[in-house]
């Protein structure tokens, strides 16, 4: 109960806000909501979050705007792409920025060795 309280806290005003100001190299933890259904055939409401990085946006403002997530789950680079007007994302909390000169961050798939710099 407190967390569906908690849920209708967040107006969809502050969310379109963060939505248009996220960017690439911003470390992200985005909340969606996720239906089950068990062997009984109930159906079941839960909130799953992904953190990890921005790797790419696409298509700015426009209705089907995108961004690539980007993580590294057991030394696999796990990546997952986010539209940005889907109604099962409920929250998006930007943890950190780094400092990237280029929009697209494909070359952190590929083993990037040297650390990002953080925005302060």
């Amino acid at each position: 109960m407190a967390k569906e309280k908690e849920m209708k806290a967040i107006d969809s005003t502050d969310l379109e806000e963060i939505k248009a100001s996220l960017k690439s190299g911003m470390v992200v933890r985005i909340y969606q909501k996720i239906k089950e259904t068990n062997a009984k055939g109930q159906e079941k409401e839960r909130l799953q979050y992904y953190e990890g990085t921005i790797i790419a946006r696409k298509h700015g403002n426009e209705a089907g705007a995108t961004i690539t997530v980007s993580k590294v789950s057991e030394g696999v680079t796990v990546e997952k792409i986010f539209p940005l007007n889907l109604p099962s994302i409920v929250k998006i909390e930007v943890k950190k920025q780094y400092k990237v000169s280029k929009s697209k961050l494909y070359f952190l798939l590929d083993g990037y060795k040297k650390k990002l710099k953080v925005v302060k």
